[in-house]
């Protein structure tokens, strides 16, 4: 079944899409919800026991707060990658989810690492120390295949030469990280090696991790609060990942 306008227009008791911070559609047996695409300021949304597969409409609900998703047809945690805009987004219930799997520590390791902003996944409050460890042993969750074409410009190749070169990959995802900590962006000739047509022709396949992003945004987050502790073990994890990339004193974490 299809969520439709008139359908969400009833159960808000509202006037138009925009004006909607707050839904309950559970049980209404839905299969598509494209129309979220539309309702950028939806805050709370209860789309619990329906048939929900796909949550790539909700990318754009950057108002989105509380999202509970118990008991629909979810079959991979990648699907969560749509959910990563979502800044503000802090409580989220994923369970009874086929993509839940067999292992609950395990499940809940993989989506902190994906969301690490969440405050609480599934009713239970995420500590600092579960965070902690899940940005470090949690499973990362990959990009949906329908997706990547979507994620970074051509700059003149194909898309399917863009989403497997390293070189390209590699600089962009590097120096996103190195302006967050301050430090100078690494000149194409760090990659040289990468350019070689040897490489170009095998085409390695690129490294497709979010771990450094989530570190970083958690560490901003620790920083606020006055964590020291954990705020150290960050600093240490993003040092020995970006530490070969350029000479040894280079690598500088600045002290908010």
């Amino acid at each position: 079944m299809k969520l439709t306008q008139k359908l969400v227009l009833a159960k808000a008791k509202a006037s138009d899409l925009e004006s909607v911070r707050k839904l309950n559609c559970w049980g209404c047996n839905l299969t598509d919800i494209s129309i979220f695409s539309q309702m950028v300021n939806i805050e709370v949304l209860a789309l619990s026991a329906n048939s929900i597969s796909c949550l790539s409409p909700l990318a754009g609900c950057l108002s989105l707060c509380e999202l509970y998703l118990r008991k629909n047809t979810i079959l991979s945690l990648s699907e969560l990658c749509h959910l990563r805009p979502l800044t503000r987004l802090r409580v989220l219930c994923l369970a009874e989810n086929p993509c839940c799997g067999t292992d609950p520590s395990r499940y809940r390791l993989s989506v902190l690492r994906c969301l690490p902003r969440l405050q609480k996944l599934d009713n239970q409050v995420v500590t600092e120390e579960e965070l902690a460890m899940a940005l470090v042993e949690g499973e990362e969750v990959t990009t949906p295949p329908d997706s990547l074409k979507h994620q970074f410009p051509s700059n003149g190749l194909s898309d399917a030469d863009t989403e497997n070169d390293p070189q390209y990959y590699t600089m962009k995802e590097t120096n996103k990280i190195r302006e967050e900590l301050g430090m100078k962006p690494l000149q194409r000739e760090k990659f040289s090696s990468l350019s070689s047509p040897s490489t170009r022709e095998t085409k390695p396949p690129m490294r497709k991790t979010h771990t450094l992003d989530a570190v970083l945004l958690r560490r901003r987050d620790l920083a606020l609060d006055g964590s020291q502790t954990h705020l150290a073990c960050a600093d240490q994890f993003v040092v020995s990942e970006l530490g070969q990339l350029g000479p040894q004193g280079e690598v500088r974490i600045h002290q908010e």
